[in-house]
């Protein structure tokens, strides 16, 4: 298990405000990554809407993220399903020409 000495401050922006995040090393390119989606994504709400303070932004924010994220999700789910049954497909095809092969015992 980690410890906290480990992690290390990682500056980010979000609109026009910086917060220090600690972070493993190894999570820094990410966290960056992530905190650059949501400051586009507040800048793109903030665009579209009457003068909203920060605390505001970040809740709709965040509540437009979760949507992408479950409809992700939902899509994820879905083509795991159909994988799954394309593969029970084809394994039971496979099954059956193994049973119906001509020499076998």
């Amino acid at each position: 298990m980690e410890t906290m000495s480990s992690n290390e401050p990682v500056a980010l922006r979000l609109i026009d405000r910086e917060f220090l995040i600690a972070c493993a090393p190894e999570e820094r390119d990410g966290l960056l990554e992530a905190a650059g989606y949501l400051d586009r994504k507040m800048r793109e709400l903030r665009a579209n809407a009457k003068a909203p303070s920060f605390e505001r932004l970040a809740v709709l924010t965040a509540i437009s993220v979760a949507h992408e994220f479950m409809n992700l999700r939902k899509q994820h789910e879905g083509q795991s399903q159909r994988l799954s049954d394309g593969l029970a497909g084809l394994r039971s095809k496979l099954n059956a020409a193994l049973e119906s092969e001509p020499g076998k015992p």
